[in-house]
């Protein structure tokens, strides 16, 4: 078990106050790309979110946003096979990568977007930072520590975020952050700090905006 007051982030009112802000400006959709050369051309912070299928992502991003269809949720993980890219204010592009570890994806298919989400971390100079999502009820399974040794050789700083926070018991819940912080000590690239969010409950929603916003300052 682990102490609360030793892993979760903290905010001042100023600082939440300006990530509501961020996230309560406009954003809209901008494409959907699947090959490295459709890439947009931006100099804006950009952030990204990756995470198994199923991790719960797009119900995350649309608490984040407020809009219950800007990331389309769906019972069938695996579905989305493109790196969506989404406005976040005037500041900020919003990236949703396709989900991994699905085993029902076609291996060409899936060969195909893990090689183009490679080349998109290893090639893309703004983004600012990756928010990998782990379902806290499950842990980091080895599909993710993949993900993770590939951040560490390219260098993409990350963060994980504990997500669907409000399944697990309360002991349950502050083993999986604490085996989650252990986890992270092996991998250089792992920011140290880690998220935990209820997308049902809106736990957390309020000071991932605020870590979100505050990368347009680094």
């Amino acid at each position: 078990m682990t102490d609360s007051a030793s892993w979760q982030p903290e905010f001042t009112p100023e600082t939440l106050e300006a990530g509501r802000l961020l996230f309560a400006g406009p954003s809209e959709f901008v494409k959907g790309v699947v090959a490295l050369e459709g890439l947009p051309v931006s100099d804006l912070v950009e952030v990204a979110f990756a995470g198994r299928s199923n991790v719960g992502k797009s119900s995350l991003l649309n608490a984040l946003t407020g809009r219950k269809t800007l990331a389309r949720t769906s019972n069938t993980p695996g579905r989305t096979r493109e790196l969506n890219f989404f406005t976040l204010g005037v500041s900020h592009l919003l990236v949703d990568m396709p989900g991994y570890g699905y085993a029902r994806a076609e291996r060409a298919k899936s060969e195909a977007w893990n090689r183009l989400v490679r080349d998109y971390l290893r090639g893309r100079a703004n983004l600012r930072r990756l928010f990998m999502l782990i379902d806290s009820r499950h842990g980091i399974k080895p599909n993710d520590v993949e993900i993770m040794d590939l951040l560490d050789e390219a260098a993409v700083s990350y963060q994980i975020v504990l997500t669907k926070c409000d399944k697990p018991r309360q002991n349950e819940f502050e083993d999986a952050v604490a085996t989650t912080i252990a986890a992270l000590k092996r991998h250089p690239a792992a920011h140290p700090i880690v998220h935990t969010t209820s997308s049902a409950k809106s736990t957390g929603v309020a000071e991932l905006r605020a870590e979100i916003c505050s990368l347009a300052g680094h």
